[in-house]
This record gives C-alpha cells, structure tokens and sequence, in this order.
C-alpha cells in the first residue's frame, strides 16, 4: 500500500523589527554620525589654525622687511651717520614691552604700540596695516630692536592672535648690520 503524505504548506509569519532593535540600530547610526561631525569639525578648526599661522609668519616677516627697507634707505640715502640715525628711529622700542609699528605709506615712520592703536592689524585695500579705518584683522604685530654691538642690531617682529579660546603668536628675529664703511 502507498502512503500518501499530506504536503503541509507553512505559513510564513511576516515580522518586522521590534521596538528594541529599531532603538539599537537608531543608537548606532546616531553615534556614527556625531563621530563623522567631530572629526570634521577638527578638521575645519586645524585648518583654520593653519591660515592663521601661514598669515602671522608672513605678517612677521613683513615686519622684519620693513626694518631692513628702512635700514638700507636710511643708509643709502641718509647723511650725516645714517646707521646712528636708524637706531635712534628704534630707540623707543627697546623691548617687547615697549615695541613699535609702522605707520604706511612710504617711507615707513616708526611709532610705539601705544601711538598706534595697540599695533593692531587692519586691513585696508586686501593689505594690512595700523591704520584704524579698515575693518580689525584680529592680528597683532610687534616690533623691538635689541643692540647687539655697534655695528649689529637684533630685530624680533611679533604677531599674535586669538582663535577660539586659545591665543597664538609667532616671532622673527634677524640680525641687521651696518654694511656701509664709514668714509
């Protein structure tokens, strides 16, 4: 005799997720995208340090131009003895406490931090400058002249800035002789 066997057709029982595997799989993906938020956000903070930094060295190193510009005008076309007489320009800033700044346009005029509004900054027509009628760049440059013998000065320019809540600065130093012989 052959069986016959009844084929029991299963019912499959739809399922969706439960509540509890809605919430972990919410929970993960939220955590994933706050750490994706974090690391962009440092991204954009280093790289916005970096410009400033790039723009303070430049900054710096203008400072340090300027001086030499003024050194080799002053001896170039100076009388008397120019060398002494660009020292003398630099004789209030004496330290980093009592720097100076440049006040534009040619030829440059050296005056102390205080004259100029702190030696802050500005920018006035894409460049910057201390005077006041451009809009605050958030840098400031110091410059001070250190005697290091009779024919050798040492020139530092210093410029600060704050970023978030942090404050940066960078200083240049570089030695200026007196080229000209004396005749």
């Amino acid at each position: 005799m052959i069986k016959k066997y009844k084929i029991k057709k299963f019912r499959r029982i739809k399922r969706g997720f439960t509540l509890v595997e809605t919430l972990v799989a919410i929970s993960i993906f939220t955590v994933s995208i706050l750490a994706l938020m974090a690391v962009l956000s440092q991204g954009i903070a280093d790289t916005t340090y970096a410009k400033q930094k790039i723009i303070a060295g430049y900054l710096a190193q203008e400072g340090i131009e300027y001086v030499r510009n003024m050194r080799d005008t002053k001896v170039l076309y100076g009388s008397g003895n120019p060398w002494n007489q660009f020292k003398s320009d630099f004789s209030p800033c004496n330290s980093e406490n009592n720097a100076c700044g440049f006040v534009k346009p040619l030829p440059f005029s050296v005056s102390t931090c205080s004259a100029l509004n702190d030696c802050k900054l500005y920018v006035n027509d894409g460049g910057y400058d201390t005077n006041p009628s451009g809009s605050y760049s958030g840098f400031v440059r110091k410059i001070w002249m250190d005697t290091a013998g009779a024919n050798e000065v040492k020139i530092f320019s210093k410029v600060s800035w704050t970023q978030g809540s942090g404050s940066y600065n960078i200083t240049f130093s570089e030695n200026l002789f007196n080229w000209m012989e004396e005749i």
